[in-house]
């Protein structure tokens, strides 16, 4: 016997494929969200130069329309802020990148003397406390990380010779993408009209997905560099005036903890205070200064940076962040982490456009 609920439920799945399966922009919204995401997914390494040229000169768009907007023409705006670019391209590469490799290489030297303090300080808990762990436990413990430890220098030796195409391989891109983030910004309407041409005709809920992810991705990332530029320049500007050593590299640390939201934060805590402890010990005046330094920028930067800076970007949950943060990047590693909110944006914002069912129709599934 067939009851309401029956009848509910066919009427809800014939409404289904009535509503969405002739919904041409619908169906051409999803071949090209599908079609894209497997030509980046499976080209993304051949391709990944190009990626990075469009990524940045989407990013440096918004600073040519700005340009634009106060009356100069395209072409002199262009050549302004790609100047600006490769000024602090070159900033990056001959003075930041010497300075933090020189302190990473010196922080890798004290490595062993940071095991061996870590190792005296281990090896009294057993005296400390009896009761929850032996000295033969601590023993152990203490040679699997030490033999864990020679694994990993083994490997970083042997990938020594591979380094070398690494290092030709990003010299290509050194000139290879600037020069792409050129011709993408001075050819902008060329490039997109040549591009357009392929899309199908009937586009109109594409167009709105895209222009509701372009002005979000947009703002989110133009802050989120932003913010990473304060919250490196203060704390090195910080570290440096308390004489705490690597100063620059945990400022670049610092920098890059916001590239992942609430996970960043709590790993960047640990070589900050690690070196802090090596340097004056737990009980120094100096040490609690770092940590009271360290307390305020955290501090700052999540009561006043984050809420100045994107105050128009998408309201995420902490639970899609988290999702989306594991998601991309284990897809695609560092980068897939720092646009997990963009491509989450889009995932929200594609949701939100897509065509739904009458509320009738739902309200009669319960």
């Amino acid at each position: 016997m067939t009851t309401r609920t029956d009848f509910s439920n066919l009427a809800f799945v014939r409404d289904f494929f009535h509503r969405f399966l002739p919904n041409s922009q619908a169906v051409a919204l999803a071949l090209i969200l599908g079609v894209g995401s497997v030509l980046i997914y499976s080209l993304s390494g051949l391709l990944m130069p190009v990626l990075a040229s469009i990524v940045l000169a989407y990013l440096l768009e918004g600073l040519v329309e700005k340009a634009e907007r106060r009356n100069i023409p395209r072409l002199p705006a262009v050549y302004l802020v790609f100047s600006g670019f490769m000024t602090c391209l070159g900033f990056i590469l001959f003075v930041l990148m010497p300075m933090v490799s020189g302190q990473a290489v010196q922080l890798v030297q004290t490595i062993p003397e940071i095991v061996k303090t870590a190792q005296k300080e281990i090896m009294r808990l057993p005296v400390m406390y009896p009761q929850f762990i032996s000295e033969s436990r601590i023993k152990e413990i203490m040679l699997a990380i030490q033999q864990e430890l020679l694994r990993y220098g083994q490997e970083v030796i042997s990938s020594s010779a591979a380094s070398v195409l690494g290092i030709v391989t990003a010299i290509v891109y050194l000139f290879l993408v600037p020069l792409m983030v050129f011709f993408f910004l001075k050819d902008k309407k060329l490039l997109l009209g040549w591009f357009v041409q392929f899309l199908p005709k009937d586009r109109h809920l594409t167009i709105r997905v895209w222009q509701e992810v372009d002005e979000q991705i947009g703002n989110y990332v133009r802050g989120k560099f932003v913010e990473v530029f304060i919250l490196w320049f203060v704390s090195y500007v910080t570290y440096s005036t308390m004489g705490l050593n690597y100063a620059m590299l945990l400022a670049v640390f610092m920098g890059l903890s916001v590239v992942i939201p609430y996970v960043g934060a709590t790993l960047v805590t640990f070589p900050v205070l690690a070196v802090a402890y090596i340097q004056w010990g737990v009980t120094s005046d100096e040490f609690m200064y770092i940590v009271i330094a360290y307390s305020v920028i955290q501090a700052i930067d999540g009561v006043v940076l984050v809420p100045l800076l994107f105050s128009e970007a998408v309201n995420l949950h902490p639970i899609a962040i988290i999702v989306a943060i594991l998601f991309f990047g284990g897809l695609w590693g560092f980068w897939g982490v720092f646009f997990a909110i963009p491509l989450a944006t889009l995932v929200k914002a594609v949701l939100t456009a897509w065509p739904r069912i009458e509320d009738k129709v739902v309200e009669n599934i319960y």
